[in-house]
């Protein structure tokens, strides 16, 4: 699609994508590989078309009425790249990134959101990097906005020994760096793990995963690159298969594909004007905090879908068992209603305690990582809750093929049926929904997102206590203990 822009209503305003037209977009030379075989057209690929067909939902979504007015931003563009300027428009885009996971059954799209959180770190963090870089970024984020593209992020390295820095590895490609400083451009190598989306995306934002120190100037580089670029390879992770699925026993994850690749740089091209950051050591681990910090709030905003689901599950079991009276099973709803609310309502205040860096509103960082901690040490938890409520034919049920039998197809139907009146089938569908979602492979998929995903659980520790306000409390209980050097009330 071109950047042209589109008169609606007599007013004019930006030409948004549509789904055909995203999908139409990834028809190019982009080298992806998937079980060693080369892939040469993701949109038709048995596996990697549900996972173009799942991220197109963005797409959908604004041309929705039931959607557009969350979907397209205040000057007409994806909100995804609306710049936030206060709690409003966090909140905002935290209800859109809610609302396209919930229509993604609980698998968050991603297509979009990643990559602007990229470009608002980058926005964030562009007066400190000054120019040329300020004007570089600005004009990628318009290009991509306007041009109303998918955007992935590459950040995380292989990092070879985490004890040493980029600079003392062994292997000196443990970590992207530059190898090589043209008149026009530079030329990088190396590798980076855990890309998502890089399969269906158009551009790929890469950032430096670390802090770092001069000798490792290298290594601290930012820039983006279309996914088509020469040397740039994607081998595509094979997990969260959809092939053989059938719809019925895999309600959520039959037709629902998001795909994560190692992505493999050799000798890559990039020309000056997509470069954001070129040896500046001392700003690599502010930007990498800051994509981290958007990223973690966009993690709580999708994880609400999956959190409702759950409670939903935990609550379908108990009716379908006919167990909602017994008083270990009101326990265990009451967790996991408590778990949900408390997700929510972290994810929201993260919002309205945001503080404005260089016009842009961040998210409350100690709030955003207490939320996402509180999510990921739950979930584990909320699973086991709802898998005991559903009992072990989670593990034995019979197949819906077996309901339709004509010698034992109605009794069995009959013996599966529930105090409650709930039908053999009925309650097969419920048993096939709570399967899917917390013990085959989709459930450990979102288990181990839970725990890696946008930051380990240990990351997320680390930044609650750098964060959070130590004085203020020691103070406090100093105060209390009588101590001399008690400092209360704080000036």
């Amino acid at each position: 699609m071109s950047d042209e822009s589109e008169t609606i209503g007599g007013a004019l305003r930006p030409r948004l994508r549509t789904a055909d037209e995203y999908r139409q977009s990834l028809r190019d030379a982009r080298r992806v590989f998937y079980r060693g075989v080369a892939v040469e057209d993701v949109t038709t690929h048995p596996v990697f078309a549900h996972a173009v067909d799942h991220a197109a939902l963005d797409y959908e979504m604004a041309h929705s009425e039931r959607y557009a007015g969350l979907a397209i931003g205040p000057d007409g563009h994806s909100r995804y790249f609306h710049v936030p300027q206060n709690a409003e428009d966090l909140l905002a885009r935290s209800a859109l990134i809610e609302a396209s996971t919930r229509a993604g059954k609980t698998l968050v799209l991603l297509i979009k959101e990643i990559g602007s959180d990229a470009l608002l770190a980058l926005l964030a963090l562009s007066a400190p990097l000054g120019e040329p870089y300020s004007s570089r970024i600005r004009s990628f984020y318009e290009h991509c906005r306007n041009g109303d593209l998918a955007v992935c992020v590459a950040q995380t390295d292989v990092k070879g020994d985490r004890a040493l820095s980029p600079s003392q590895q062994p292997n000196p490609d443990a970590y992207l760096r530059i190898v090589e400083r043209r008149e026009d451009g530079i030329v990088v190598r190396g590798a980076k793990v855990h890309t998502s989306v890089s399969i269906n995306a158009n551009e790929m934002i890469v950032l430096p995963t670390r802090a770092m120190s001069e000798p490792d100037a290298d290594y601290a580089v930012a820039f983006a690159i279309p996914v088509d670029t020469p040397g740039l390879t994607l081998v595509a992770s094979p997990y969260l298969s959809t092939q053989g699925k059938l719809e019925a026993e895999y309600p959520l994850s039959a037709t629902r594909k998001m795909v994560e690749t190692t992505t493999l740089f050799d000798d890559v091209f990039v020309p000056h004007d997509r470069v954001f950051m070129d040896g500046r050591h001392e700003l690599a681990g502010a930007l990498a905090r800051g994509f981290v910090e958007f990223h973690r709030f966009t993690a709580i905003s999708y994880k609400l879908p999956l959190v409702d689901a759950v409670v939903g599950a935990g609550l379908l079991a108990a009716r379908v068992n006919g167990l909602e009276r017994a008083g270990h099973v009101r326990d265990k709803l009451s967790w996991l209603i408590s778990y949900a609310a408390t997700l929510r309502a972290l994810t929201h205040h993260a919002a309205e305690h945001c503080t404005l860096v260089d016009g842009v509103a961040i998210p409350d960082t100690l709030l955003v990582n207490i939320a996402k901690l509180q999510f990921a040490q739950g979930l584990h938890t909320a699973f086991q809750h709802v898998q005991d409520i559903a009992g072990g034919l989670l593990a034995t049920y019979p197949a819906a093929e077996d309901l339709d039998h004509p010698v034992y197809g109605a009794a069995l139907g009959r013996y599966l049926e529930s105090a409650g009146g709930v039908s053999g089938r009925e309650r097969l569908r419920v048993l096939n929904m709570i399967s899917d979602l917390t013990t085959g492979e989709y459930g450990g998929y979102q288990t181990v997102l839970a725990i890696h995903a946008e930051g380990s659980i240990e990351a997320e520790k680390l930044t609650i206590l750098a964060q959070y306000d130590r004085r203020r409390a020691t103070d406090y209980a100093s105060w209390l203990a009588g101590l001399d050097d008690a400092r209360w009330p704080p000036t």
